[in-house]
């Protein structure tokens, strides 16, 4: 694997066995997941988006479904290592915002908590006041104002976009190399989305935190990734620079992507900037 792939996937099947017919969800996906990136996974639902992420993530179900390919990260493939092995990366190396943080959290757990778990247990050495001084600042760097107060709080006492940063925090607050965003703007109003997007663009600026972002929504993509690929019934069917698939699309599902997006800005591109 080369210096500058931080992961690399390769011919990863995923097959689902609850049918009377084997039923195939992703269909020989392969990326190689260049340090520092950020890579965009666009399609509908049911397109096998988010199902990639959970492979990479380690959080796929052993039972009913098979996965074959390989998933290679620091020379182990995620695909066949132990379960004691994947338990040491995940959250560690690599982290996950999930799509609905209401469901993600536990109602019954603080959100400070809940921001420190991968502290507690990847780095169990770190007393219970430096946890809590590190889950501050990683909520007050999330945008969150008031961070003590939101180290208090219980989910239901939270915005959907305030539940949100507290997810990311969470994901980030053991520094892991790879973040996997799926979906993570989904039920948030536009001017909330904004800022999340934001957000995760500062992280992978100020962090050099590589990231996998997920979403049905091109115009999206286009904003925060450096390249996308547009997934459509478990398979790729286009991939590319961002900014080329959003204005310059050569798959009929991934022009009736852009097609359904209610207004295409107009851009030109001088000096590598957009100007809109």
């Amino acid at each position: 694997m080369r210096d500058d792939i931080i992961l690399s996937i390769k011919d990863l099947n995923l097959v689902f066995h609850d049918h009377d017919a084997p039923e195939t969800a992703v269909e020989s996906f392969s990326l190689d997941l260049k340090e520092g990136e950020i890579v965009g996974l666009v399609g509908e639902s049911g397109s096998g988006k988010s199902l990639t992420a959970l492979a990479v993530a380690g959080l796929l179900p052993r039972h009913k479904l098979t996965a074959s390919g390989s998933i290679l990260y620091k020379d182990l493939d995620l695909l066949s290592i132990s379960r004691k092995e994947l338990r040491k990366i995940q959250g560690n190396d690599i982290g996950m915002i999930f799509q609905e943080p209401m469901t993600s959290l536990d109602p019954v757990k603080r959100a400070g908590t809940q921001v420190e778990e991968s502290l507690r247990i990847h780095q169990p050495e770190i007393k219970k006041d430096e946890r809590k001084k590190k889950a501050l600042e990683m909520l007050a760097a999330c945008g969150l104002n008031d961070p003590e107060r939101v180290y208090r709080s219980y989910p239901h006492e939270l915005s959907g976009g305030m539940r949100q940063r507290v997810m990311i925090a969470a994901a980030m607050i053991g520094a892991p190399r790879i973040l996997i965003a799926d979906e993570p703007t989904t039920a948030l109003d536009v001017t909330v989305q904004a800022q999340i997007v934001k957000l995760l663009t500062d992280i992978n600026k100020k962090q050099h935190t590589t990231m996998i972002f997920i979403s049905h929504d091109l115009s999206l993509v286009r904003k925060i990734a450096d390249r996308a690929i547009v997934m459509q019934n478990g398979n790729i069917v286009e991939e590319g620079e961002s900014l080329d698939i959003f204005y310059n699309p050569k798959h009929e599902y991934t022009k009736k992507l852009v097609a359904a997006i209610p207004e295409v800005p107009q851009v030109t591109l001088t000096g590598g900037w957009i100007n809109k």
